[in-house]
């Protein structure tokens, strides 16, 4: 089968139905080998559930459950109304062992990130706020909510939140290109210390447009407070990230200090 043209008769093995390997697997099997042999890349069209179904003889229900495995493996993506593609690679993340950015954890891969800045404003703490900032709730607190791409493709929401005299910094910094950790750095404001957190969520509505996405598409939830030396807190942020675009790795050591597995609504105020 000739991936990247949907009218072309399969030059690859025929489904073995005499074979104990499940048919949905096989034509799994086939689509990769399809898709390494013919060096197809992210975004190239592959042929649909009908077509495949017409090239091998089998039924919709094994051409869905072969899918459905590649694209739950990240091998394909499917956008309904358009087709079936090659997947993007997912970008492996070290944000969560880290206290680095989105932005350093890219550009160190050869990446490039950038940000439409959706709000940068004075804003009164909410509860939730001010017991991550260790200030007082309704204190003014400086916001600011992010876009963030990543080679052009919409990546993440994040909304950070910093005392007043740590944010007040940002105010006419380029945040649409530039790193904000790096902007804190310049003026002697370092973070040192953090908790960080993920759980997995689903888009809204108003998430989804934003992040090119369908509603209720799989989300990563970061929660993160980070401090400096002292121990003052410089920012607490809520991010979230596209779950078909990115992959958080974790390193692994047999001193286990620092590191807890908190049941979901347990402790803390998330």
């Amino acid at each position: 089968m000739t991936l990247a043209s949907t009218s072309d008769a399969p030059s690859s093995p025929a489904i073995d139905r005499r074979s104990a390997a499940p048919m949905y697997d096989q034509l799994r099997r086939l689509i990769i080998d399809g898709i390494a042999s013919q060096s197809l890349r992210p975004g190239d069209l592959l042929p649909g559930e009908h077509r495949l179904c017409e090239l091998y003889g089998i039924s919709r229900t094994v051409v869905r459950q072969a899918l459905g495995q590649l694209e739950h493996e990240g091998i394909i993506e499917r956008v309904k109304g358009k087709g079936t593609f090659v997947a993007r690679p997912k970008t492996s993340e070290a944000l969560m062992h880290t206290l680095i950015g989105l932005y350093d954890d890219v550009e160190r891969r050869g990446g490039h990130v950038r940000s439409d800045v959706l709000r940068h404003e004075t804003v009164p703490a909410t509860p939730e706020v001010a017991e991550a900032l260790a200030v007082v709730v309704d204190a003014p607190v400086i916001l600011l909510e992010r876009l963030r791409y990543v080679d052009d493709d919409p990546w993440s929401l994040s909304t950070t939140w910093m005392p007043e005299a740590v944010g007040a910094v940002t105010f006419g910094a380029d945040l649409r290109e530039g790193s904000l950790y790096r902007v804190l750095a310049e003026h002697g404001l370092r973070a040192v210390a953090g908790v960080r957190s993920a759980e997995a969520t689903v888009a809204s509505p108003e998430q989804a447009q934003l992040l090119a996405i369908s509603p209720g598409s799989a989300l990563l939830r970061l929660r993160s407070v980070s401090r400096d030396a002292a121990g003052v807190p410089l920012e607490f942020f809520i991010a979230y990230h596209r779950g078909d675009r990115s992959r958080f790795e974790f390193e692994l050591r047999a001193d286990a200090a620092g590191a807890s597995l908190v049941p979901v609504g347990a402790g803390g105020s998330d």
